[in-house]
């Protein structure tokens, strides 16, 4: 029989685990932010007057008159927009200005750990200038890293942006670089070289087992006679990358700046063309036909001219400016769809606002791609089910921006506040 002692001993250490029993089938008690901005871009139209109530994760409910739990933390957003967080749809997180080191160096001549030292940085830098979400369209010769940086952002390692991975991309034998070192050397190539039905197949597959999320391949490249850009794959091979990407839900993106090169990746099938430096009437006409998004990527161009010596603002735009303000007013003309991307990496991580200031300096209204950089992105890329728009059941990446960006597109600079998946990283 059990003294008093132990038997006081027993039903107190009963008592405790009970107690402990409880605590751990309760429910963790919901966490709500009401944020009160003085309008809200919605992804599709500006709505004046609205108020976006976020629970955990997601948002509840966004319009007038909400009904507010006792419990939300109020965050008053006077003078600010609220918008869906921008989704940035060219970046190399891997990669940083070409006027601080050129390409070929990164490639040949930084450790993969630098490498992955700079993309972390370059990472949080992208979120708080309130892109939330980047498709990453390669790691130029840092193999399936990318896959590894999504995965240390998405566990809470790091601050960044949710991440669409390429890996590594896949280009034609003897078409990309660096090229700088004798012939007779094995020198590192900043993509997965694949050729063939066989070849291609087996490289595809091996990029979606590894980690991608979508398949980048280049249609075109300059390893024509004199540097000139030319087709790399045939369309039949185009067509194969796209169907075995397709058999496991995954889109193509393919680079192509000449026609033939956008000709072929049109009929192939892809889901973007990245640049398009050279497109026509026709070939813009062929793209919508098929229902191929452009991504023009215009601040990369700006950039690399004033690189290569340009005066912005001060001397006349060089020829390449003048061609691509031409392409991209033919694409508005045509009515392609156009998604925002600038290839960022090519200019400073952060600066993504650059890429729609030029958009609309080419001829876009500020409405127009304050919806290519949420709601079109969101769609054209496979996640427009839950980003890209303030709505209820959306997951709540939402940023609020002082004044008002549909008037003056350079207020998305002015970020006031960060809030991804529920959790705020900048206010």
């Amino acid at each position: 029989m059990l003294k008093p002692v132990h038997l006081r001993l027993l039903l107190s250490s009963i008592f405790v685990l009970c107690s402990m029993v409880v605590l751990a089938q309760a429910p963790a008690q919901d966490t709500y932010y009401l944020l009160k901005p003085d309008r809200v871009f919605d992804g599709e139209q500006m709505q004046e007057g609205w108020q976006v109530l976020v629970k955990n994760n997601k948002i509840e409910v966004a319009g007038k008159g909400i009904a507010v739990p006792a419990t939300a933390q109020v965050i008053e957003l006077r003078g600010t927009t609220l918008l869906p967080g921008l989704i940035e749809g060219h970046s190399h997180l891997f990669l940083h200005p070409y006027n601080e080191t050129p390409w070929n160096d990164q490639v040949l001549k930084e450790s993969r750990v630098e490498r992955v030292a700079r993309a972390t940085v370059h990472a949080k830098n992208t979120l708080l200038a309130g892109f939330t979400t980047v498709r990453d369209l390669g790691t130029e010769g840092a193999d399936f890293d990318d896959v590894g940086l999504k995965a240390s952002i998405d566990k809470g390692i790091i601050p960044g942006p949710r991440m669409l991975v390429a890996t590594e991309a896949i280009v034609a034998t003897g078409s990309y670089g660096p090229k700088e070192l004798s012939y007779e050397l094995e020198t590192p190539i900043g993509a997965a070289e694949a050729d063939g039905m066989d070849g291609l197949t087996t490289e595809v597959r091996k990029q979606i087992g590894k980690g991608a999320d979508q398949i980048k391949v280049y249609a075109d490249y300059r390893w024509g006679l004199n540097g000139t850009a030319q087709p790399t794959f045939t369309l039949d091979e185009l067509k194969k990358i796209v169907e075995v990407a397709a058999s496991s839900g995954r889109p193509v993106v393919a680079h192509a700046s000449t026609v033939e090169g956008m000709r072929r990746a049109t009929l192939a099938g892809v889901s973007t063309i990245e640049h398009g430096d050279d497109a026509t009437p026709e070939i813009l006409r062929l793209m919508k036909k098929h229902r191929i998004a452009l991504c023009p990527t215009l601040a990369a161009g700006d950039a690399i001219s004033q690189y290569r010596g340009w005066q912005k603002g001060i001397a006349e735009e060089p020829e390449r400016i003048k061609a691509k303000r031409k392409s991209f007013r033919a694409a508005l003309d045509s009515g392609v769809t156009i998604v925002m991307g600038g290839d960022v990496g090519v200019y400073t991580h952060g600066d993504n606002a650059r890429e729609m200031e030029m958009m609309v300096d080419y001829g876009m209204k500020p409405l127009a791609v304050l919806r290519a950089a949420t709601s079109t992105n969101a769609d054209v890329f496979g996640v427009g089910n839950t980003l890209g728009r303030i709505k209820a059941g959306l997951l709540a990446d939402l940023i609020a921006v002082e004044g008002n960006p549909a008037e003056n597109i350079a207020q998305v600079r002015q970020v006031k506040l960060v809030m991804k998946d529920g959790k705020i990283y900048k206010q």
